[in-house]
């Protein structure tokens, strides 16, 4: 597609992000990644080796930086300074990479974010220099903050992380959408092809998912279905849906100059 977006100054023609986490090993994570057409793929610092682990088998071997941008994130951490030390582990084992996804939860069953250690960490790392896309709820004024202190993208949850319900509060993220001048993309909540569609639908740059496609029976099929879903949602978008009318038809063919009218 020459529909392009742009993060932190780069441009990509995948509008679809996919995380590293939950295959059954690096070779079927290599695989379903191919199948979806990513360019930017996530990582968590905490649990995929890039380089902490010495002689074991690191995701580099199968997902060379050449060929990827990596999105290092900060899945299980629950305070700032948490999230900011991960982080700046991952500047380290990436020679320096800047752009980064900041999540900081704030309830274990729930995988909430915690909007307060967020912004938080967000005004270090955005002063550290760091490219902060950053997880978090719905509420638009969170979401305006987050941009005000610097983040280059917003990714609201869609519903929570891993449940695949899919998106439970289109209204607010059209509000977020309306209101950001930097991307917004759906995170977090995504089950099935449908979900990623009527994120784009609504307006959203891009969508971000790990678990549906990794916990699909066939993960790689399903990051193909989730390639054509963003595909098509953002052709929708871009092309204007028709006006819903209430109480009211609209044949498809014309009513007048039928033949055999009088």
């Amino acid at each position: 597609m020459s529909d392009v977006f742009a993060i932190a100054g780069k441009t990509y023609r995948s509008r679809l992000l996919v995380g590293t986490g939950k295959y059954k090993d690096f070779a079927e994570t290599r695989a379903a990644i191919d199948a979806s057409g990513a360019e930017i793929v996530t990582v968590a610092i905490r649990r995929v080796n890039i380089g902490q682990e010495a002689g074991k088998p690191s995701l580099l071997d199968y997902l060379p930086p050449s060929e990827f941008t990596y999105l290092p994130n900060t899945a299980g951490c629950y305070t700032a300074d948490d999230a900011i030390r991960t982080l700046r582990l991952g500047r380290e084992l990436l020679d320096g990479h800047k752009l980064v996804k900041l999540e900081v939860l704030g309830d274990p069953n729930t995988l909430y974010p915690n909007v307060r250690e967020t912004l938080k960490a967000a005004e270090v790392l955005v002063k550290e220099g760091f490219d902060v896309m950053v997880y978090t709820s719905d509420d638009p004024i969170v979401a305006r903050d987050l941009e005000q202190i610097g983040c280059c993208a917003i990714m609201p949850l869609a519903s929570l992380i891993g449940s695949g319900m899919g998106i439970l509060n289109p209204w607010n993220l059209r509000l977020i959408i309306e209101q950001s001048k930097v991307p917004v993309l759906v995170d977090a909540g995504v089950g099935t092809a449908s979900d990623a569609a009527v994120g784009m639908e609504l307006g959203c740059d891009g969508v971000l998912m790990n678990t549906a496609i990794a916990a699909a029976k066939d993960p790689v099929l399903m990051a193909t279905a989730m390639k054509y879903a963003v595909q098509a949602g953002r052709a929708a978008y871009l092309a204007g849906r028709m006006p819903r009318k209430l109480y009211s038809a609209d044949p498809s063919s014309p009513v007048s100059g039928l033949i055999g009218a009088k």
